[in-house]
């Protein structure tokens, strides 16, 4: 059975019958409504959060309050949990149209679109910082994964833009430092990717033969096996946390670097 959340700052009636109302458009569907009444701190927001990760849960909310919402949206990337926002739009609106406060704030309406956007910008930079591009300005990632060739960088990075995470990649090739930048970001925001040797000769040898090339060295156990040692090596140099990728769907991984993540903030 599926658990959504409706998290209130009052009552939750509003959000309540809102889902409520939706649902009658999925009969077949079997979900269990989780109320969450009178949230009015960011610690209570934590607490909640935790419940509905470990629920595997959605959240709906009606936060009237600026700061709650801007909370919600960031502790529930955070903790890699869905959360849909139904005050936040209608306030703008209707300030715009009754020509009331808070329309006396610039560039509102920006602000509570501002994750909209945001998925936007944070594709485009995935795709602008992918495999090794525009090392220069990684002060700008929020998340820079590390790994060898097939180590699912690329593919990682398009999952965490499309949650608006700013996310840059940078392959590792055998003998080749990486950049120095990488040695200057703070705790928690470069992870290292790493892989069975086995499995990641497999894979570079099904991916070759799939476009018709020959693998060469690039896919033997041996040299596999001298990438990822390079590669190790130069994790535990800089001290970089490591997530081995092995036989896990693109969830998962995402999941285990965010629980990392969370420890540095």
């Amino acid at each position: 059975m599926q658990k959504i959340f409706v998290v209130s700052d009052g009552t939750g009636r509003t959000a309540e019958q809102v889902l409520k109302a939706a649902l009658t458009q999925f009969p077949n569907a079997f979900v269990e409504t989780i109320m969450k009444q009178e949230v009015r701190s960011e610690q209570q927001i934590e607490e909640l959060m935790l419940e509905a990760k470990a629920e595997n849960g959605f959240i709906l909310h009606t936060l009237v309050s600026q700061t709650l919402r801007d909370a919600m949206t960031r502790i529930s990337r955070l903790h890699h949990v869905e959360s849909m926002d139904l005050m936040g739009p209608l306030l703008v609106r209707l300030s715009n149209y009754l020509s009331n406060k808070p329309t006396q704030e610039p560039g509102l309406f920006f602000k509570l679109n501002e994750e909209y956007f945001k998925r936007i910008d944070s594709m485009q930079f995935a795709f602008n910082h992918d495999d090794g591009q525009r090392y220069y300005d990684y002060e700008k990632a929020e998340l820079i994964l590390v790994g060898v060739s097939r180590t699912f960088k690329t593919p990682l990075s398009i999952y965490f833009a499309f949650r608006g995470w700013f996310v840059a990649n940078y392959p590792v090739v055998l003998g080749v430092e990486p950049p120095a930048i990488l040695s200057t970001l703070p705790p928690g925001r470069v992870f290292g990717l790493t892989t069975d040797a086995a499995d990641l000769a497999t894979l570079r040898t099904v991916r070759q033969q799939y476009l018709g090339g020959n693998a060469g060295a690039y896919s033997t156990l041996e040299q596999v096996k001298r990438e990822l040692n390079y590669s190790e090596n130069i994790f535990a140099k800089h001290q970089w946390p490591v997530i081995t990728v092995t036989s896990k769907p693109i969830e998962e991984i995402a999941c285990e670097i965010l629980a990392v993540k969370r420890r540095y903030s």
